[in-house]
């Protein structure tokens, strides 16, 4: 069964950072993207950013202040957040499309979430 786990979230000051991290478990899957998406009170789930093949895009209300990464071994994607500001209280979701090995679909997995809150 594949499992995506969050973890790094928590209450941080403005202008501080916290690094998120995803770990996908499980086989018979590839990872084709990885992402990362948020969504606060009473808001739809709104994308951050994703990483394919290296190349990586963001949201342009993070563009310059957050950084995702993966590292293939682990199965491992990363999110560094630094300036945080107070409307980036969310929880945190990470996003996998993956590849069936066996019937070469593709399907999204979801993470549990990872409450990150900004605030003095």
């Amino acid at each position: 069964q594949v499992q995506l786990v969050e973890s790094g979230g928590g209450l941080v000051q403005p202008g501080g950072s916290l690094r998120l991290s995803c770990v996908v478990s499980g086989s018979g899957f590839s990872i084709n993207t990885m992402g990362w998406y948020r969504q606060g009170p009473g808001n739809q789930r709104d994308f951050v950013a994703h990483i394919r093949d290296g190349s990586t895009k963001y949201d342009d209300s993070v563009k310059g202040r957050f950084t995702i990464s993966r590292d293939n071994a682990k199965n491992t994607v990363y999110l560094q957040m630094n300036s945080l500001r107070p409307e980036d209280t969310a929880v945190y979701y990470c996003q996998g499309r993956l590849r069936n090995v066996l019937t070469l679909t593709l399907a999204d997995y979801w993470g549990q979430g990872t409450q990150v809150t900004v605030s003095s």
